[in-house]
């Protein structure tokens, strides 16, 4: 019997889908082969809590935990934490330390691409179309009607380093520009300034077994809001159309496009990638390497869309998790 710890929570805004993620997460693990442990990873504190809401404190010196007189080390986490500590490499460095393996990407890709800058830096270069961006920093001094005139309007205003669903503002005017920029200030103290991509916006999950990288049936995204947001993405503001009405042809370039951008940037467990179809083609807009697996979200339809059970792909995952560890 194999100890998994699922790790859900964490210090961002989205705090609570995680918490939803990872309660599915464990509900969906096959208990012949693991014994499951919901880990809260939370700003008050690092805890199991059981079925009788009993909270026991996990002992950062190496990630265990004492119930009943037992001192109970793990053999994988499955990590399920969106935003930071567990999307940005902060908890895949002190798991790496401790020599544990976790289902997300190693720190150092966790790093890069929680960043959104870095990461298009990294596709483009790869022949990998995205929206024409800007960058700045906090403080830094910008020039509304310069950025109207280099990405033109509309255009989005994102936080660089947060979840796809805060600090977004998609901007129609030159003197929404700066109220934009300070909602997303709130989130990052880096900011994203893309051009607006007219067509069919399409969600894709991807991940891997081994050397095998697995990509799953597209949702196509319509959104009752201006765009895919917090309302759209969690509170039943959009239609999710999976798979996605996209011809095949568009399908097998989509496939290409996602398994080679998880590939460059060396991507593991189930990764979620957004694009833009515009004129025709796949626009990268943005990867999320800790994608929502609650009910409501997109890669747990898609799996049911591929014909497989969340439990049979966690339950792969984690064996290829521990399997292909390196220390």
């Amino acid at each position: 019997m194999k100890n998994i710890a699922v790790l859900m929570g964490g210090y961002s805004s989205e705090w609570e889908i995680s918490i939803k993620s990872g309660n599915v997460v464990s509900s969906n693990l096959d208990r012949t082969i693991f014994a499951v442990y919901g880990i809260h990873i939370m700003p008050e504190g690092w805890f199991y809590e059981d079925e009788k809401g009993s909270k026991y404190s996990i002992d950062k010196n190496d990630f265990s935990i004492t119930v009943a007189g037992e001192k109970i080390l793990f053999d994988c986490c499955y990590n399920t934490i969106h935003g930071t500590p567990g999307e940005d490499g902060k908890l895949q460095a002190y798991l790496e330390l401790l020599k544990i393996p976790q289902t997300s990407c190693n720190s150092y890709v966790s790093g890069i691409t929680f960043n959104k800058r870095d990461t298009i830096s990294i596709v483009r270069g790869r022949n990998i179309e995205t929206a024409k961006n800007m960058f700045l920093n906090e403080g830094d001094s910008y020039d509304a009607q310069d950025i109207a005139l280099q990405l033109g309007l509309p255009c989005f205003v994102k936080a660089n380093r947060s979840g796809s669903s805060f600090g977004v503002s998609k901007v129609y005017k030159t003197s929404e520009i700066e109220a934009a920029l300070a909602i997303a200030f709130k989130e990052d103290n880096e900011v994203l300034i893309e051009s607006f991509l007219e067509g069919t916006e399409v969600s894709i999950g991807v991940y891997s077994l081994g050397n095998n990288i697995i990509v799953l049936p597209a949702t196509e995204i319509v959104s009752e809001n201006d765009f895919f947001d917090y309302e759209a993405k969690y509170l039943g503001k959009s239609e999710e159309i999976t798979p996605a009405r996209i011809s095949p042809a568009q399908y097998e370039m989509l496939k290409d496009t996602t398994a080679r951008i998880y590939k460059y940037l060396n991507c593991k467990g189930i990764t979620r990638a957004d694009f833009i179809f515009h004129q025709g083609r796949p626009h990268f807009v943005e990867i999320n390497t800790n994608p929502g697996l609650s009910e409501a979200s997109i890669v747990p339809k898609q799996i049911k869309q591929a014909g497989k059970t969340l439990k049979e792909v966690f339950t792969q995952i984690i064996l290829d998790c521990i399997e292909n560890h390196h220390a």
